[in-house]
């Protein structure tokens, strides 16, 4: 069964889809560039590996628990803390650093190894505090002072944007196309939940041509074969929550088509 939504479906950003939803659209893209790209180039899956801070830890174990012994019939003075026992142990959590692994293409000249484009999907760690977006900052910056050029796509309404000179109008959600013969400039879409997923031309070398990328047919591709519509409930509002403005569009919009009980 088809989206409901006629882009972006804001019920895909729910954490419990989106790992899956990046992994599924990174090699569905991967699919798709392949014959539409010279045969001087492959396009090739990498990725970026880091370990997860403080703020992104795994949790392991028992909730935190404080274990005190029982306090004796004493009268602390104003002046004298009491402390726990020192023959008891207090469980404590430690901040359990996560292995992250984050998928993204290389469109590599075959001859050279040189890579010619970037593409990135961004995930959710990119868009917060922490050593993801960190690592995602450390690779954007080393992008941005080469010659290849860079392909940004943001389809997460939480979280932080990416750091741009000068204003950028708001949207919930971007596509950003960074040439390397264009820079500092940089073309950017910038659209919302009730648009359409706009198409964009992927940059190669000057002499090619570029192929058009349909992201929106590719996401649409990915919502049927993983059969989406089997695992979200409509009735419920998404993760995170739209506009209230939006609530109410999608909730028409839904209702119409079926997904959302009236």
């Amino acid at each position: 069964m088809a989206s409901p939504f006629p882009g972006m479906n804001p019920y895909l950003e729910n954490s419990a889809f989106w790992s899956e939803v990046h992994n599924r659209l990174i090699v569905n893209l991967a699919d798709f560039l392949a014959p539409q790209i010279p045969p001087q180039y492959r396009v090739a899956i990498e990725q970026r590996t880091y370990l997860s801070d403080e703020s992104d830890s795994v949790l392991l174990g028992i909730p935190d628990v404080s274990v005190f012994s029982q306090q004796k019939n004493t009268k602390p003075t104003a002046s004298t803390a009491t402390y726990p026992d020192t023959s008891e142990a207090v469980t404590v959590t430690m901040p359990v650093p996560e292995p992250i692994k984050e998928s993204y293409l290389e469109i590599r000249e075959v001859a050279t190894s040189y890579v010619v484009t970037v593409i990135e999907i961004i995930s959710p760690k990119n868009k917060r505090a922490g050593e993801g977006r960190k690592a995602y900052e450390r690779k954007r910056k080393k992008v941005l002072t080469t010659t290849a050029h860079l392909v940004e796509i943001d389809l997460l309404r939480g979280g932080k944007p990416m750091v741009f000179l000068g204003e950028v109008p708001l949207s919930d959600y971007r596509i950003v196309v960074s040439r390397g013969d264009c820079r500092p400039l940089a073309q950017l879409y910038g659209f919302s939940v009730r648009d359409v997923i706009p198409s964009f031309g992927l940059p190669l070398q000057s002499e090619d041509l570029e192929p058009l990328v349909d992201l929106q047919t590719l996401l649409n591709g990915v919502y049927e074969r993983a059969r989406y519509n089997l695992a979200i409930d409509y009735n419920q509002e998404p993760v995170p929550p739209l506009s209230e403005k939006d609530a109410v569009w999608a909730d028409r919009l839904l209702r119409e088509t079926g997904h959302r009980n009236n």
